[in-house]
């Protein structure tokens, strides 16, 4: 039977300079699911993705992702959009392809994705321009053009104010169900974990489940 799991975390443990930030972790993710971890700041939500991505070591523990493509079948979205200033926003999105295009090809993708987050023509626009929402619709896009199976999302709306944090959310679930991508968000915010999350999980929940 072909598994309906898209990533499995087991006991996983996590310190920095002797102060415990996971200890024991399980966390199961399910294909086309999102999750969302709700906790505050500092908690060791970013600590858990950044393990999840391989850039952290973990101290213990596994995490298996079921792909042959191991972790390039992550996708991360940071808390600040990186974008290259040299580029203009089609060039920053070109960076997502994967495939060889050809510049056509290139160009009818990007018009097709900048169509769906509503940004139609900011194809020659300097990133520097555009808006903290804006950008992070970009950065969205270059992330998952790259086809992540699992997409992990580092509170990528937290800088931005309450209505465009809103729309996002709900723009961006719309986006990962379309691709039937499954991610994990964390968020400090509860309405943004439920506008986007098939699934929340507070943090102390989460922590508790595993001392059971």
């Amino acid at each position: 039977m072909k598994s309906t799991t898209a990533l499995t975390v087991s006991k996983l443990t996590k310190s920095f300079h002797g102060k415990v930030i996971l200890n024991g972790l399980d966390l199961v993710l399910e294909k086309n699911e999102i999750v969302a971890v709700l906790g505050p700041s500092g908690c060791g939500k970013s600590t858990l993705l950044r393990c999840l991505v391989g850039l952290e070591q973990p101290d213990s523990g596994s995490i298996e992702i079921q792909s042959a493509r191991g972790t390039q079948a992550i996708g991360y979205l940071f808390q600040k959009p990186i974008l290259y200033p040299h580029l203009n926003v089609a060039g920053n999105i070109s960076l997502g392809l994967k495939s060889k295009l050809s510049k056509e090809e290139q160009r009818n993708v990007i018009a097709k994705e900048l169509s769906f987050i509503q940004m139609e023509g900011f194809e020659k626009r300097r990133v520097e321009s555009l808006s903290g929402g804006e950008a992070q619709r970009v950065a969205l896009v270059r992330a998952m053009l790259g086809k992540p199976e699992v997409l992990l999302l580092d509170e990528p709306f937290s800088a931005l104010d309450l209505e465009t944090r809103r729309a996002l959310a709900i723009e961006t679930r719309a986006w990962l169900k379309k691709r039937t991508t499954a991610a994990i968000h964390v968020t400090h915010d509860p309405e943004e974990a439920h506008l986007i999350a098939d699934r929340v999980l507070s943090w102390e929940e989460l922590i508790h489940k595993e001392e059971e």
